[in-house]
C-alpha cells in the first residue's frame, strides 16, 4: 500500500451536514445514555425506525407489507418483513435485506425507506429479515439466523412469489457485514442464485485485524469522534458481537482467503465514518479480484446519515440503490 493517503480527504466538511449536526448531536446523547443501561432495560425500551422520506411509498397504496415467521437451525421463530407492489410480476426479483444496528439494537424496519422504494421502483419482493442479538446472542446467531432465512426464501420462492435464481443481497452496517458473508457462505456452497450484494456503509473487519500492510486505514483515528457512529461506539458493538475477537473471516469478511466468484457489487461509503477505509478496502480487493464493483463515496458525511432523509446525500443514497439494481437486472416494465 502506498503511503499517500488516498482518503482522509472525504472526512472534509460539508455543509449540508452541519444543518443538522446540532440536532444530530442531542440524538448521540441519548443513545449514549441509552447504550450505557444495563441490557435487560435496554432492551424494554421501545425501537424506533428512522424517520421516512416524505414522498417514501404508502402502504396500501404504493405496495402491500406482510409480518411473518421464520424457522432456523435450532428451531427458533425469526420474523421476517415482506414488501410487495401492488401487482408483483410472477418469479420477481428478490431482495434479501439484513437490518443494520451493530448487531444489536434494530428490525426488520431499520431501512424501511429502502425497502419500500425497491419494492416500488424496482417491482422486487422485499424480504427484510431479523435475527438474535448480542450480547445475549453473540456471533454466529445473526450469521446462521440470516443464512438460514436466505435459504427458507430460496425454498419458497413460490409463496413469495419471486425468483430463486433472481436474488440481490444486501443490508447496512452489521447487516452489510453479514449480507457479505451470506454471499460467501453461498459462493462456496455451491448455493446458486445470487446476482448483486448491496453492501452500504459496511462494516468489513474487526479492528484488532485490519490488514494494515495491505490497505489504507486511517478512518477510525480520522474520524473517532464523529457523530451517530463514533469509533468508541464501533469497539463497543464489537465487543457484544465477537467478545473475543476472533480473527474470523465469518465476522469479518474482508479476511476471507478470495473473493473471487462473488457476483456484482454496489458498496456505499460514508466519508466521515470510522468505517470508511474497510468500505473502501473491500471494495478494492473485490475488484483485484475481477468482481464488478460500483462504490458511492458520500463526502463529509458521518455514519448512517439517511436517518436525516431531508438531506440531498440521503436521497442520492436511495436512489442510487435503486439505479444500480436497474442497471443490474435491466428495465422494468411499467416503472419509470
Amino acid at each position: 500500500m502506498s503511503s499517500r493517503s488516498q482518503y482522509t480527504h472525504f472526512s472534509d466538511a460539508n455543509s449540508a451536514w452541519q444543518s443538522v449536526a446540532s440536532k444530530q448531536r442531542e440524538i448521540d446523547k441519548i443513545s449514549r445514555e441509552l447504550l450505557a443501561l444495563p441490557i435487560e432495560k435496554f432492551r424494554k425500551i421501545a425501537y424506533k425506525p428512522p424517520p421516512l422520506p416524505e414522498d417514501a411509498p404508502i402502504p396500501g397504496k404504493d405496495l402491500n407489507i406482510t409480518q411473518g415467521e421464520v424457522s432456523v437451525r435450532d428451531g427458533t421463530r425469526i420474523s421476517i418483513r415482506i414488501y410487495k407492489p401492488l401487482n408483483p410480476p410472477d418469479a420477481a426479483l428478490l431482495f434479501f435485506n439484513v437490518h443494520g444496528g451493530g448487531w444489536v439494537i434494530g428490525t426488520p424496519e431499520t431501512e424501511e425507506a429502502q425497502n419500500r422504494l425497491i419494492a416500488v421502483k424496482c417491482n422486487a419482493v422485499v424480504v427484510s429479515t431479523d435475527y438474535r442479538k448480542a450480547p445475549e446472542f453473540p456471533y454466529p446467531y445473526a450469521l446462521n439466523d440470516c443464512y438460514d432465512v436466505f435459504l427458507w426464501c430460496k425454498s419458497n420462492a413460490s409463496f413469495l412469489r419471486c425468483n430463486p435464481d433472481k436474488i440481490i443481497v444486501g443490508g447496512g452496517s452489521a447487516g452489510a457485514n453479514v449480507s457479505a458473508v451470506i454471499a460467501q457462505r453461498a459462493r462456496d456452497e455451491g448455493i446458486h442464485g445470487i446476482i448483486g450484494q448491496m453492501l452500504n456503509i459496511p462494516v468489513m473487519c474487526h479492528p484488532a485485524h485490519f490488514p494494515v500492510a495491505k490497505y489504507e486505514y486511517t478512518s477510525y483515528e480520522q474520524n473517532k469522534e464523529s457523530a451517530i457512529v463514533n469509533a468508541a461506539r464501533m469497539h463497543w458493538f464489537w465487543s457484544q458481537y465477537l467478545p473475543g475477537a476472533e480473527a474470523d473471516p465469518d465476522a469479518s469478511p474482508l479476511l476471507a482467503s478470495s473473493l473471487r466468484g462473488l457476483p456484482p457489487t454496489l458498496v456505499q461509503v460514508a466519508g466521515k465514518d470510522p468505517l470508511r477505509d474497510e468500505g473502501m478496502a473491500y471494495a478494492e480487493e473485490l475488484k483485484t479480484c475481477g468482481v464488478p464493483v460500483t462504490l458511492k463515496v458520500y463526502s463529509g458525511m458521518p455514519h448512517a446519515f439517511y436517518i436525516h432523509p431531508q438531506l440531498q446525500d440521503s436521497i442520492d443514497y436511495l436512489q442510487t440503490m435503486v439505479d444500480w439494481i436497474r442497471q443490474l437486472v435491466g428495465p422494468v416494465k411499467g416503472i419509470n
